[in-house]
């Protein structure tokens, strides 16, 4: 999660995946898959919240949650940048590929 945190931290001031998941009343790793959904659907067209939503299977309130606890759509496009521009989005996809045994 560290990787997220801190590019996180790049767009907006304390916030971390941990706190932000208390905030939102979610688990790290489904604030951590949410984020990631959202930095994905972010430049594509359609509703980011509602792709993120249907990619994670979370609710579309609680991505929302999660959009204004980050900054709103301004800082989520930031960190969708930051995201893209470092090559991580894909990273992280293969980590958690990896992780949940699917290559």
């Amino acid at each position: 999660m560290s990787i997220l945190d801190g590019i996180l931290g790049q767009v907006t001031q304390n916030v971390d995946i941990a706190n932000l998941a208390k905030k939102v009343g979610l688990s790290p790793e489904q604030v951590e898959s949410a984020v990631q959904a959202l930095a994905k659907f972010h430049p594509t067209d359609g509703d980011t919240a509602e792709g993120a939503a249907s990619a994670t299977g979370l609710p579309v309130d609680k991505i929302r949650e999660i959009i204004g606890h980050i900054g709103g759509e301004g800082s989520l496009g930031r960190f969708a940048q930051l995201l893209e521009g470092e090559g991580t989005l894909g990273k992280l996809g293969g980590l958690a590929s990896g992780l949940f045994g699917k290559s």
